[in-house]
């Protein structure tokens, strides 16, 4: 490398002086040349060392690099005038000659390294173009949907490594102004609905649109599905938690991609403003949604992380995840249940937690509405046991983690839920603690979701058992949620619930119809449906807002608050003792008829 830079400096330099004296030289000039050169060529490369231009390897030549290196002629073209000046006084010598010399020295030493990345990126490139040769190395000829920054991210990765099974042969973009353009030599072929034209020229499809809206990627997945090839694709911005594309990132085509949530806007100096350098707890560490709110805590670099589950194999795999991925954060982890309260308050002792995330809960309704006792001590019994000991050791925040089942409930899980919401608030102003609860729907692929079952059950070639042809529910995906939820804790203070912007409540049986044909199936042709009809505690539709509870506007487009109707502590707590007391005899009929005498508007089925 050094050599190298050395021949392009004598080069620059050379040819400074020719381009000034209209390529003839006399025996005056050829002498400064020397003479300069004993000194202007050591001069040169410590410049270069200083601004780190021998640290890299030139086949990966970045935009970064070259303006390191015009900072780095521009330093020893002053330099070099510098000392001309302070030996020659510049007598006899031409000013023009070092200012040519620098701009020489940048074009001969950026171009050399420009050539060597091209070099080693047009390899595969150039592979690409014969197709036995391809089929030889075993890559696949792929297409990118897309010809965005995206799109030239997942391309300029897959080129510049030569491991790489895939070779790059066109774009398709609905922007008319890139229609026959190229992007790294790749060209732009023509919209996406013309992708089934080509279809024997490519072996799979790549869609690189994360910020694609729910119908928007509807349509370019039933278009690039006609090809019969397969489709994979870039995810949603907002599960792209860094915001890096990557061709590490690309993944199969889901349901969530054809929900279309859009992109999560935080306000990251407030979310850091109450977690940074905390202490945080998250119970039901080990679930869909308390794994992803520890990933996502993690990003604002608490102090210490608390793991909390009754789930030995669950809380196994989250601590190892935090161990591998961001193992600067002081975790521990607890394996314990909350309804011992006597065990929570040791583990509150010994952490000493600022901020708690009350994510554990039972949520699956038909089992909940079997085993009704369990629904109580866990959902009402370990919330309260949670709630008091957050006050007691007076924790700053406290977040409950709820549900939009806790909305008119008709089943046991919906109403305990509602009665943990209720404890939540009514604590609220005995204590220096900030308690509030943030309501949702559904999350896809949560612990309760039944796209597990309907997934399974299309693998065995159906039929797929829906229980209502009207059946709806409000879906998120898992990221979004608990980014909310940090976004809604870092804006209460104490005493709301707050609810998540769910967008429009989606029929389970289009949902159905979506995952048949991601599996490569046609509904009823390939895979039939069958309705088997509403379950104990279902209804068909769910709702986020209770009839008499106050929304108001917050500064998040997508976070609304709600304040209800006071509630007495001490006649509610008395009611949650008579409620506990039932639970021990397993009657369920009675656990009902208390639950519907602290909720009111529970109506059991």
């Amino acid at each position: 490398m050094i050599f190298s830079d050395v021949l392009l400096f004598i080069l620059a330099h050379v040819a400074a002086y020719l381009f000034r004296f209209e390529f003839s030289l006399n025996q005056t000039s050829i002498h400064q040349i020397q003479a300069v050169l004993l000194w202007l060529i050591p001069l040169k490369l410590v410049v270069f060392y200083f601004f780190g231009l021998y640290r890299g390897m030139w086949r990966y030549t970045s935009i970064s690099d070259l303006w390191n290196l015009a900072q780095a002629s521009l330093l020893s073209m002053l330099l070099g005038m510098a000392v001309t000046l302070y030996w020659y006084r510049f007598v006899g010598f031409s000013r023009s000659v070092f200012l040519m010399d620098g701009v020489l020295t940048f074009l001969f030493t950026g171009g050399f390294r420009i050539i060597i990345r091209s070099y080693y990126t047009r390899q595969v490139g150039i592979r690409s173009i014969f197709s036995h040769v391809v089929k030889k190395q075993g890559q696949k000829r792929v297409v990118i949907i897309g010809a965005g920054d995206a799109g030239e991210k997942v391309l300029r990765e897959i080129q510049e490594d030569p491991g790489m099974k895939f070779a790059p042969v066109g774009f398709f973009d609905d922007d008319t102004a890139k229609r026959g353009r190229t992007i790294h030599g790749v060209p732009v072929v023509g919209s996406v609905s013309d992708i089934q034209r080509y279809q024997d020229r490519f072996d799979e499809i790549i869609i690189a649109v994360p910020s694609a809206t729910g119908d928007q990627m509807r349509r370019i997945v039933d278009l690039c599905e006609k090809t019969g090839t397969r489709v994979r694709t870039v995810p949603g911005i907002g599960e792209l938690i860094e915001g890096k594309v990557s061709v590490k990132t690309i993944r199969d085509v889901t349901l969530g991609d054809l929900l279309g949530r859009e992109e999560v806007c935080l306000d990251e100096r407030k979310i850091r403003e109450y977690l940074k350098d905390k202490r945080i707890m998250v119970t039901g560490a080990g679930g869909s949604i308390g794994s992803e709110l520890v990933r996502q805590v993690c990003r604002y670099q608490p102090e210490a992380l608390a793991l909390l589950d009754f789930s030995e194999f669950n809380l196994f795999r989250v601590e190892m995840e935090c161990r591998q991925q961001f193992g600067f954060i002081a975790v521990s982890s607890y394996l314990t249940d909350m309804r011992r309260k006597k065990i929570m308050d040791q583990v509150m002792k010994e952490f000493r937690p600022d901020v708690i995330f009350h994510a554990a809960a039972y949520k699956h309704v038909p089992i909940q509405e079997n085993y009704s006792w369990e629904a109580v001590r866990n959902n009402v019994l370990g919330t309260r046991n949670m709630v008091e000991l957050a006050r007691e050791h007076k924790v700053q925040r406290f977040v409950l983690v709820s549900t939009d089942k806790a909305v008119r409930p008709t089943n046991v899980m919906g109403a305990t839920k509602r009665v943990a919401e209720l404890l939540t608030i009514c604590l609220n102003g005995n204590s220096s603690t900030h308690f509030m609860a943030v309501r949702f729907g559904n999350v896809i692929g949560s612990s309760g979701s039944a796209l597990p079952l309907f997934q399974e059950q299309i693998a065995r070639g159906g039929p797929v058992t829906v229980t209502h042809p009207e059946m709806t529910r409000f879906f998120m995906s898992i990221p979004e949620a608990a980014q909310l939820i940090l976004q809604a804790g870092s804006m209460g203070e104490g005493g709301e619930i707050f609810i998540l912007d769910m967008g429009k409540p989606i029929k389970i049986l289009d949902m159905v119809h979506d995952l048949i044909r991601l599996s490569g199936f046609e509904p009823e042709r390939d895979i039939p449906i069958q309705f088997i009809g509403v379950r104990p505690g279902e209804k068909l539709y769910e709702e986020l807002i209770t009839e008499g509870e106050g929304i108001v506007a917050t500064n998040h487009d997508k976070i609304l608050v709600l304040r209800g109707n006071s509630y007495n502590l001490r006649v509610l707590n008395t009611q949650i003792d008579e409620l506990i007391d039932i639970a021990t005899s397993f009657d369920a009929t009675a656990i009902k008829e208390k639950l519907q005498e602290i909720v009111p508007e529970y109506t059991p089925q």
